[in-house]
């Protein structure tokens, strides 16, 4: 057990939330529940199904990536938000968001642990978003076909991947951005000489770009992109508290 603030404020620590101020997320503790926390749920969406989820595992805080409180806050409390709410309240259960955070954290952060999963080193930042640099630019350990990349991804996070590109095409420096860098992201790549851009979303806009650019592009789903972060911070969690923990996998295949 430990107490909601102690929890909150390690996190905000951690995260390192002072230094996002320009995110359109509202950062850090969005709801407020139980005094004492038992058990923590992390899932990517702040949603029902992951608050209902949270309520079922007896969960007393959740801590997710994409949290309901964005730019001016919500204006009515009625509808889907209103049972998003109640599900909360009712339950006693906390809600926490990291946004850009942890998106950008060097260690626990959804781009580094994209990073770990192939090997790259000598890592960079890369890919400014509100002011911020959220994503990682290296070298492969060894130069690698961009399949045997989009491989390696596909069975660490057991999704099919989307490639563009030539498959056989030897990859030595490569750009991490999650989630949906848009087509800023492909000329981002480029200028940082980039060979390979790994990401979440591969938007239409972003196919003539780069293909003019020659920029493969492995994508791996904005969802799936973002689980590493929420599950790294999971692990700390559970390992520096011995707090009981809960990952909900709640997929849009998006």
């Amino acid at each position: 057990m430990i107490n909601r603030d102690e929890l909150t404020h390690f996190l905000d620590t951690v995260l390192e939330l002072e230094k996002f101020s320009g995110d359109v997320s509202n950062n850090g503790l969005q709801v407020e529940g139980n005094d004492e926390v038992n058990k923590v749920l992390f899932a990517v969406d702040g949603c029902l199904e992951t608050f209902e989820t949270a309520a079922a595992e007896h969960a007393d805080f959740i801590f997710v990536h994409h949290g309901i409180s964005w730019g001016g806050g919500l204006k009515r409390w009625t509808g889907t938000d209103a049972a998003r709410f109640r599900t909360l309240f009712n339950n006693g259960i906390s809600l926490y968001a990291a946004h850009l955070p942890l998106d950008a954290h060097a260690i626990y952060g959804n781009n580094a642990v994209l990073c770990d999963l192939i090997g790259l080193e000598k890592r960079q930042p890369f890919f400014v978003y509100d002011g911020v640099y959220i994503g990682f630019q290296g070298i492969m350990p060894e130069a690698s076909p961009l399949s045997e990349i989009s491989e390696l991804l596909s069975g660490a996070l057991e999704v099919e991947p989307l490639l563009r590109g030539d498959r056989n095409r030897m990859i030595s420096k490569v750009a991490v951005v999650s989630g949906g860098g848009g087509v800023d992201s492909i000329y981002a790549a480029k200028a940082a000489g980039a060979e390979l851009l790994i990401t979440g979303e591969m938007e239409h806009i972003m196919h003539h770009p780069a293909r003019e650019l020659d920029i493969p592009v492995i994508a791996l789903g904005h969802y799936a992109s973002e689980t590493t972060g929420v599950l790294a911070m999971e692990k700390l969690i559970s390992e520096k508290f011995g707090l009981e923990t809960v990952f909900a996998e709640i997929p849009t295949g998006l």
